[in-house]
């Protein structure tokens, strides 16, 4: 082989054209089985289970534990140098009997690594067989979920075990239709999810929320330490699943997906699917309202209401510092356009919206909200990498970056203040205690961007700013 210069090289003496290549540097996402052992945090007594090698599971326990701030279990089934070459059947087989004896969980998720992928482990086999080893034994349900990190993203991963949690578990028929419903959050904060179940039970309803790490990630002091933490959604509740008035998805980005665990329970059970994006601020919140108005008959609680017009308020009284500011958007795509919404309702104009995903809906989500993107010039990165959103970012000149930690360094190289919101948090405290949803969240993130725009203006004046 000879390299020829930029886009040729020689393989067999003849000259070819070879399409260009570029690496990613620092991606604007992370490993899709961490999105699915977050999701088995969140189901009552589960225990995920990586099937490859250490260092992955290593990696996921430690972006979730420098983020949520709490232990984090997540059993491996140890692939080594043997493993890779003959298959991981056997450790996977002994790393189940391993967690049922020494945790005694109410249910086992397996999420596949990249290297298990790679070599075509039949991983549904393994565990047919597994279970045919104990036929007398009452065994905890086995979730499998595929992850290869090289097909997709942490969002792919959660969403697949989500899926992939009520196809196993869920029951029901229609003839048995309760007076609960179905909620699918998407990856949001333990606040977000507590503020969520609070709504849902003052609208008088009750609600399987898959999944619910609300405290099982974000709980309180323990005297001893638990192998499983309290909390979290049973395994009782999701077969009730198929049961349920309604299901209630949120996320504008997964409504474009074919299959998701609410049109699976749509079409398996006929549980009517209602698909939303995420509730911040005004307009997003008000169909979360409308559609839990629509379920129950109910109105929205009177609390509520005045929770609408002091946000509505602070949006007034703030609007001289916000408007017309620009601001640089990046992180998971469903986040990225709840964010996007919330700003076309204050006034900031999202001149750059970033994301690691690549569903190829972004851009659609952003022109539904911005009609007029092109004029207000609003770009769309999708697929994107840190140096290209950074690069970009030095183009536009946006008066404050929105996102998560790892844009820390863009941030202080370009001199831009920066918001965090989303996943991962891991140089501030509290990341797991951020409120974003509802009109209370879209209060608290409003004040906090605002604060954010006066305190640069404060420390960029040569006289200072002390009154407004």
């Amino acid at each position: 082989m000879r390299y020829m210069g930029k886009g040729r090289i020689d393989m067999t003496g003849t000259a070819r054209e070879k399409k260009d290549y570029s690496a990613t540097k620092n991606a604007c996402k992370l490993c899709s089985p961490l999105g699915a052992a977050l999701v088995f945090k969140g189901v009552r007594g589960a225990v995920p289970l990586l099937h490859g090698s250490q260092g992955c599971s290593t990696y996921i326990r430690r972006y979730l534990i420098s983020h949520f701030k709490e232990p984090m279990d997540i059993a491996c089934s140890n692939f080594a140098e043997e493993t890779a070459i003959f298959g991981g059947g056997a450790n996977l087989k002994v790393a189940l009997e391993n967690i049922r004896k020494q945790y005694a969980p109410a249910v086992i998720g397996v999420a596949t690594t990249c290297l298990s992928e790679t070599i075509g482990d039949d991983v549904p086999m393994f565990l047919r067989e597994y279970r045919e080893m104990f036929p007398d034994e009452d065994l905890p349900p086995v979730v499998h979920v595929s992850t290869p990190s090289y097909q997709g993203t942490h969002m792919q991963g959660f969403h697949g075990a989500v899926l992939a949690t009520v196809t196993a578990l869920a029951q029901g028929a229609p003839a048995e239709r309760a007076q609960h419903i179905n909620l699918f959050p998407g990856m949001v904060s333990p606040e977000d999810l507590r503020h969520l179940k609070e709504i849902v039970t003052d609208m008088g309803l009750s609600a399987m929320v898959l999944p619910d790490y609300s405290r099982t990630l974000d709980g309180g002091l323990w005297t001893e330490y638990q192998r499983i933490p309290s909390g979290g959604t049973g395994v009782e509740e999701i077969r009730r699943s198929g049961t349920a008035a309604a299901s209630l998805e949120l996320g504008r980005i997964l409504a474009g997906e074919k299959q998701t665990a609410a049109t699976f329970l749509e079409t398996a059970f006929g549980v009517p699917c209602h698909r939303l994006g995420l509730p911040i601020g005004i307009r997003e919140t008000d169909r979360l309202f409308e559609a839990l108005t629509a379920a129950t008959g109910r109105p929205m609680p009177e609390k509520y209401t005045e929770e609408r017009g002091r946000l509505a308020d602070a949006l007034v009284d703030g609007h001289k510092i916000v408007n017309l500011k620009r601001a640089v958007l990046y992180g998971e795509e469903d986040l990225v356009a709840g964010l996007a919404a919330f700003l076309s309702e204050i006034g900031i104009i999202p001149v750059l919206c970033a994301s690691g995903g690549k569903s190829g809906r972004l851009k659609k989500a952003v022109a539904d909200l911005f009609p007029d993107a092109e004029e207000k010039g609003i770009r769309v990165m999708e697929n994107a990498d840190f140096v290209d959103i950074e690069a970009a970012a030095r183009e536009l000149a946006p008066d404050l970056l929105i996102g998560h930690s790892k844009g820390y360094t863009m941030s202080r190289r370009i001199q831009v203040p920066l918001v965090r919101i989303g996943f991962p948090i891991h140089d501030r405290v509290g990341g797991s205690r951020l409120l974003h949803l509802g009109y209370r969240g879209a209060l608290a993130l409003f004040d906090r961007i605002a604060n954010t725009l006066i305190e640069r203006q404060q420390d960029a004046s040569t006289v200072g700013y002390t009154y407004m």
